[in-house]
C-alpha cells in the first residue's frame, strides 16, 4: 500500500473532566509529536512519557502524557501518536495548529476508522461498531456495539458466506461435470446446503433487524378508529400531555410524534388520526399522512375499543395491509403489529394478555395505567432490549446491513428456484449475487463511494 500522509484530530475533549486527546497517524507521526514536544529522545513504543507541548516560538502550549504505537501493532495499523493533555478546547486546537505547521494534515470525519480498514486492522462492519459504540444511547445498544466490534456480527456474516461458498462449489461442479450420469442438481447433498444457508440466512436477517433497532431506536406507531384511546395511549407513553384527549371523533388530525425512553430504549413515538373514511378535506389528509407513518414502522401499536374488538380487527387488518413488492420489485418490511384492547375496564378484561396465531395481544386500562407495564415490557422486547437480550449474543447493525442482507435473500430465493428446474448456470449467477451482497457488509466488496458514504458520518479523530 503507498505511503500515505500523516493526519491530526482531536480524538476527545472534555473540558469538566480535565481530558484531551490529540491523536497523530502516519508515517511523520512520531517526528512530529517528537518535535512538538521538543524532545530529543525519540519515543519508545507502548510507554507513557510526560511531556510539555511546544509552540513555533518555543512557550508552552501545554503538558500532559504522549503515548507512541508503532506500525502495525496500533488502531490504524500506522505508526501512531497520543497526546493527552488538558481537555480545554483552546489549548487542543493550539496543539493540532502546531502539528499543522510541522507537517501535518487534518483528519476527514472517520479517517482515522477509515485507515484502520484499509489497514486490515478491522473489516467494514467492525469499523461502523466504532462509531455506534460513541453514539449508543442505552446499556443494550452499548454491549450490541461492543460485540459488533469484536467481530460478532462480521462472524455471522463469516460463517453465512462459507455456506454459501459450499453451495456454489456444488452447482458449479454440476455445470463443470454435464456428462456425467449423476444428477448432482438433485443431490440430496445438495438440498442440505441449500436449507442450511437459507436457516443461516433467516436468523442473520433477524438478528440485524434486531440490532438496527438497538442503534436507531424503534419507531412505534400507533394507528386505530377514532376516540379508540390512541391519543391517551400516547401521553402515558410520553409522560406528558403530548396529544389533545377528547371524546369527539376525530381530533387528532396530523401525526404528533415524540422521543421517549422506557428503561433506556428509545422509541420515537408516532400518534396517527383515527382510520376511517371521511369527507373532511383535512382528516382525510391526516389519514394519508397516518397510513404513511405505518410504511414507514418498526411496530405498529394497533389500538382496538375491546367493546367491539373484532370488528376493529377486521377493518384495522385492511387499512394495515401491505403490498407484495415495493415500487423497486422487492418483498417490503412488514412492520410487527402489536393488539392493543382499550377501555378494558369496561369489559372486566384488563391486564390480560395473550399470545394467538394473529399476533400479541394485550388489554389495558390507559386512565388508570393498567396494562402499561406489560405494554412496556413487550416495546423493550421489540427494540432487542427485553429480557435475555444478552443471551442470544445480540450485535449492532445499521439499515445498509439489512438491506445488502435482504438483497441476498432475494437472490437465494431466485436460486433455489433455478435449481429446481435444473437450470444450474443461472442458479450459480444468484448465488454469486447472493454472495457479493453480504461482502458490501464486511468490506469483501466494497466501492470508493459507499466507503466514503460510511466514513464520511463517523466524527473527527475517530
Amino acid at each position: 500500500m503507498s505511503e500515505r500522509d500523516t493526519i491530526v484530530a482531536v480524538a476527545t475533549a472534555n473540558g469538566a473532566a480535565g481530558i484531551g486527546v490529540v491523536r497523530l497517524s502516519g508515517p511523520r507521526a512520531k517526528p512530529i509529536a517528537e518535535a512538538l514536544c521538543a524532545t530529543e529522545r525519540p519515543f519508545v513504543a507502548r510507554q507513557a512519557r510526560y511531556a510539555r507541548f511546544h509552540d513555533a516560538g518555543g512557550e508552552v502550549i501545554d503538558d500532559g502524557l504522549a503515548i507512541a504505537f508503532d506500525a502495525p501493532r496500533s488502531f490504524t495499523g500506522e505508526d501512531v501518536v497520543e497526546l493527552q493533555g488538558h481537555g480545554n478546547p483552546r489549548l487542543l486546537a493550539q496543539v493540532v495548529a502546531r502539528c499543522l505547521a510541522l507537517g501535518a494534515r487534518a483528519a476527514r470525519p472517520g479517517e482515522f476508522s477509515e485507515r484502520a480498514f484499509l489497514e486490515g486492522k478491522l473489516d467494514l462492519a467492525q469499523a461502523e461498531a466504532v462509531a455506534d459504540l460513541i453514539t449508543a444511547s442505552s446499556d443494550a445498544a452499548l454491549r450490541a456495539a461492543r460485540r459488533s466490534l469484536d467481530g460478532v456480527f462480521s462472524a455471522r456474516v463469516d460463517e453465512l458466506v462459507e455456506a454459501l461458498t459450499l453451495l456454489r462449489v456444488h452447482v458449479e461442479a454440476a455445470i463443470d461435470f454435464p456428462e456425467e450420469e449423476i444428477d448432482f442438481l438433485a443431490a440430496p447433498e445438495l438440498a442440505a446446503r441449500l436449507a442450511r444457508v437459507e436457516a443461516l440466512h433467516g436468523a442473520l436477517h433477524r438478528d440485524a433487524a434486531r440490532g438496527v433497532r438497538l442503534v436507531d431506536g424503534l419507531h412505534v406507531v400507533i394507528v386505530g378508529a377514532p376516540n379508540a384511546g390512541k391519543s391517551a395511549l400516547m401521553n402515558a407513553l410520553a409522560g406528558t400531555e403530548r396529544a389533545i384527549v377528547t371524546p369527539i371523533a376525530g381530533t387528532t388530525r396530523d401525526v404528533l410524534r415524540d422521543v421517549v425512553r422506557i428503561d433506556g430504549v428509545e422509541l420515537t413515538l408516532v400518534d396517527t388520526a383515527g382510520l376511517r373514511e371521511t369527507q373532511d378535506v383535512v382528516e382525510a389528509e391526516g389519514i394519508r399522512r397516518a397510513r404513511a407513518e405505518v410504511a414507514k414502522a418498526d411496530l405498529v401499536l394497533a389500538v382496538l375499543d375491546d367493546r367491539e374488538a373484532e370488528a376493529a380487527m377486521a377493518r384495522l387488518r385492511n387499512e394495515l395491509a401491505v403490498p407484495s413488492t415495493t415500487p423497486e420489485g422487492r418483498p417490503p418490511s412488514q412492520p410487527a403489529i402489536l393488539w392493543l384492547h382499550s377501555h378494558a375496564d369496561l369489559t372486566h378484561a384488563a391486564n390480560r394478555e395473550d399470545h394467538r396465531d394473529d399476533g400479541h395481544h394485550l388489554w389495558i386500562d390507559t386512565p388508570r395505567g393498567i396494562g402499561l407495564d406489560r405494554l412496556r415490557a413487550a416495546l423493550r422486547d421489540a427494540a432487542g432490549a427485553g429480557e435475555g437480550a444478552d443471551s442470544g449474543g445480540a450485535f449492532s447493525a445499521r439499515a445498509r446491513h439489512v438491506d445488502a442482507i435482504v438483497r441476498a435473500g432475494t437472490h437465494l430465493v431466485d436460486a433455489a428456484m433455478q435449481l429446481r428446474a435444473r437450470q444450474g448456470e443461472l442458479a450459480a449467477e444468484d448465488l454469486r449475487l447472493a454472495q457479493d451482497a453480504l461482502g458490501e457488509i464486511t468490506g469483501r466488496v466494497s466501492s470508493d463511494a459507499l466507503l466514503g458514504r460510511i466514513f464520511s458520518s463517523f466524527c473527527i479523530g475517530k
